[in-house]
C-alpha cells in the first residue's frame, strides 16, 4: 500500500516508531527544527539534556542498560561537535547508538554557512558508519540501515547527518525499501575445528583462566559462560567492562584484572598456563608489557570482530564468532581437566591478599564503596565516572548480574557517569540506579541535575570529593617525583547546595560512623534524584597497580610504608 506524502523529518520519525524507539535524548537548534516539529506529533518521549555531551552519554547508558540502540538528536555545527565526545565513548566501548545531526541546507554545504561543520567527515574515525543524506527518498532505507549496523555484529554508533532542506522536503516514502549493505556479514557460530582445538587446549591445561569481556554481555552469553566455568572448574576474571558477565560473588570469580585489578586476578594471570579471552580485546590496561604478557601460556581468543585476530598478541587459537553461540559450541565438546591444585592456589591468594581499606585516618572512598556494596541488591545498576573512584568501585562494588555495571572503558571519558545513569534509569524505570562520580568528572556534566530533577528520576548520585584530579595526582606522585601540578581542585563547590539549587535532595557525608546511615537514607529516597556529597581524605592512591608498560611481575600491591 502506497505511503502518504510527508516531510523527510516525518518519515524519519515514522521509521523510529516502526523500530520501537521509545526515548530520544538531545538538544534543539535551527538545523533540526523540522525533526522536532515532527516529533511533537509522536508518542516517542524526548528528553532534553542540558548539553549535547550529556545527551550522548544518556543514550549510551540507555543502550547498555536496556539492550537497544540509544537515539540522540542534535543540531549542526557546535551541537554536533559537542556530541562527538559521547560518540567516541560509545565507539570505543562497542555501544549501539544512532545519532541524528541536523545540518545546514544542501546548497550551503562547504560554504562555511552559519553553524556548518562537516559532521559526517569529523565522525568517520569514531563511528561504525556515517551518512550524509542528500535525497529525502533515502531517509527510510538509511535509517533502517543505521539501526541494523548499530545493533548487530560488534555494536557501535552510527551517525546520520540530515540537511534542513532534506528533512523539510515533501515526498512519498517507501518504508519497505531494502537495505543496501553489500559485504556486511555478521559472524555467528565459530569454525568447528577451531572450537574443538580450543576445547582440547582447555582440557590439557593445569592452570587455565577465563578472561570475560564486554562481548559476553553484548552477546547475552553470561549463562553459557557460567556453565563453562562451572563444568570445567576454571576461575574467571573480567575486564572493567566485563563486570557482571560472571557473578562476582561466585567462588570462581577473581574480579577485575589489569592495571588496577584485584591482586589474586593479577597473580592468576601471571601464573596461568592457558588463558581464553571471550569478547575482550587485549587492550593495554590489561596486557601492559606485550612481550611479557602470559608469555608461556597458551592463548585462545573468541571475538565477533575478525579485525581483533592477532591485533596485539599472537594467538594459539582464534575463533571468530558470536560469544554466546561459540560458548554453546564449547560447552558441547569440552571435557573437565584437573584444576583442583590451581583453584586451591588461587583461594590461598584470596586469603593472603584481600582488598582492604582503613578507617583510622578518616573517611576513605574504599570504605564508602565497601559499605555501598553491602547495601545494594543484585538488581541495582551502577554507573561510574572515570578516575580513582572508578577503580575502587570496580574493586569493591561487586556486580552479580549482566548489564548492571556501566562505565567508560576505552575512552575513559570524564563526565560520563551521571548522565549515563539518567539514560539507564529511563531504560529500566523499575530498577535502582546509582551513579558514582568523582568531584572532577561530576563538574563536567552536573548541569544534567536539571534533567534528572524535571523527570523525577529516583536515582542516587554519590560524589566522591577528594579535591584532586586523583588519578593524575597519583601518577605525578608515583612517577614524577611528587611534582604535583594542575590537579588541585580546592575550588570545588558545596555540592549539597548545588544539588539543592536544582531542587535535588542532598546529603553531606564526612564521618566514618555516619556512612551506613546516610547511604541507606539516600538509597531509600525515591521521590526524585538524590545526591550524596562524600568528602574523603585527599591523598590516597589506588592499589594494586601495574605501572603503564609494566608486566604482571611489576605489580605494586600496596603503598610503600613511610
Amino acid at each position: 500500500m502506497a505511503s502518504e506524502r510527508m516531510t523527510g523529518a516525518q518519515a524519519l520519525v515514522k521509521v523510529f516508531e516502526k523500530h520501537g524507539v521509545s526515548h530520544i535524548f538531545g538538544y534543539p537548534g535551527g538545523a533540526n527544527i523540522p525533526i522536532f516539529d515532527a516529533l511533537r506529533d509522536s508518542q516517542i518521549k524526548f528528553v532534553l539534556s542540558r548539553h549535547e555531551q550529556g545527551a550522548t552519554h544518556m543514550g549510551d547508558g540507555y543502550a547498555r542498560a536496556g539492550g537497544k540502540a540509544g537515539v540522540v538528536l542534535v543540531t549542526s555545527g557546535p551541537g554536533a561537535t559537542n556530541a562527538i565526545t559521547g560518540v567516541m565513548t560509545a565507539h570505543m566501548d562497542s555501544v549501539p547508538m544512532v545519532v541524528i545531526s541536523g545540518q545546514v541546507g544542501s546548497g550551503s554545504l562547504g560554504l562555511d554557512a552559519f553553524q556548518e561543520a562537516d559532521v559526517s567527515g569529523v565522525s568517520y574515525p569514531i563511528v561504525k558508519h556515517s551518512y550524509l543524506i542528500k535525497d529525502p527518498e533515502d531517509i527510510p532505507r538509511i535509517t533502517k540501515e543505521a539501526f541494523h549496523l548499530a545493533e548487530t555484529g560488534r555494536p557501535g554508533p552510527v551517525l546520520i547527518d540530515i540537511p534542513k532542506d532534506i528533512s523539510s522536503a515533501l515526498f512519498t516514502p517507501e518504508f519497505d525499501a531494502p537495505m543496501e549493505l553489500p559485504g556486511y556479514e555478521i559472524p555467528s557460530k565459530g569454525d568447528e575445528s577451531a572450537v574443538q582445538n580450543a576445547a582440547e587446549l582447555l582440557h590439557a591445561a593445569k592452570k587455565p583462566l577465563i578472561l570475560a569481556g564486554h562481548g559476553v554481555l553484548v552477546a547475552g552469553g553470561s549463562e553459557q559462560l557460567l556453565r563453562l566455568a562451572e563444568s570445567l572448574q576454571i576461575p574467571v576474571t573480567t575486564t572493567l567492562l566485563g563486570k557482571g558477565a560472571f557473578p562476582e560473588r561466585h567462588q570462581l570469580s577473581l574480579g577485575m584484572l589489569g592495571m588496577h585489578g584485584t591482586p589474586y586476578a593479577n597473580l592468576a594471570v601471571k601464573d596461568c598456563d592457558c588463558i581464553i579471552s571471550i569478547g575482550a580485546r587485549w587492550d593495554d590496561r590489561i596486557t601492559g608489557n606485550l612481550a611479557k604478557f602470559c608469555a608461556e601460556a597458551t592463548k585462545i581468543h573468541i571475538d565477533i570482530d575478525p579485525a581483533e585476530h592477532d591485533k596485539l598478541l599472537r594467538m594459539d587459537q582464534f575463533i571468530c564468532g558470536d560469544a554466546r553461540e561459540v560458548l554453546d559450541q564449547l560447552n558441547a565438546v569440552t571435557r573437565p581437566g584437573d584444576t583442583e591444585a590451581w583453584r586451591k592456589q588461587i583461594d590461598s591468594w584470596k586469603q593472603e591478599h584481600p582488598l582492604t581499606f582503613e578507617t583510622d585516618p578518616g573517611l576513605e572512598a574504599r570504605y564508602v564503596l565497601n559499605v555501598l556494596d553491602s547495601l545494594v541488591d543484585q538488581d541495582t545498576i551502577i554507573t561510574t565516572d572515570v578516575g580513582q573512584h572508578q577503580m575502587w568501585a570496580a574493586q569493591f562494588v561487586r556486580t552479580t548480574a549482566p548489564n548492571h555495571w556501566i562505565s567508560s572503558g576505552g575512552a575513559g571519558t570524564m563526565g560520563f557517569g551521571f548522565p549515563s545513569a539518567i539514560g539507564a534509569q529511563f531504560a529500566c524505570p523499575k530498577k535502582k540506579v546509582v551513579a558514582i562520580a568523582g568531584d572532577g568528572g561530576f563538574q563536567m556534566t552536573l548541569s544534567e541535575l536539571s534533567t534528572a530533577a524535571i523527570h523525577k528520576l529516583p536515582l542516587t548520585v554519590i560524589v566522591i570529593d577528594n579535591k584532586f584530579l586523583g588519578m593524575v595526582r597519583q601518577w605525578q606522585d608515583m612517577f614524577y617525583e611528587k611534582r604535583l601540578y594542575g590537579v588541585d581542585l580546592d575550588g570545588n563547590p558545596n555540592f549539597v547546595k548545588v544539588a539543592e539549587a536544582y531542587g535535588v535532595r542532598a546529603f553531606h557525608l564526612t564521618k566514618v560512623e555516619d556512612t551506613e546511615k546516610v547511604l541507606k537514607e539516600a538509597l531509600d529516597y525515591t521521590d526524585g534524584p538524590c545526591l550524596v556529597h562524600v568528602e574523603v581524605i585527599k591523598e590516597l592512591n589506588v592499589f594494586p597497580m601495574i605501572p603503564a608498560g609494566g608486566s604482571y611481575e611489576d605489580m605494586i600491591l600496596e603503598a610503600p610504608k613511610k
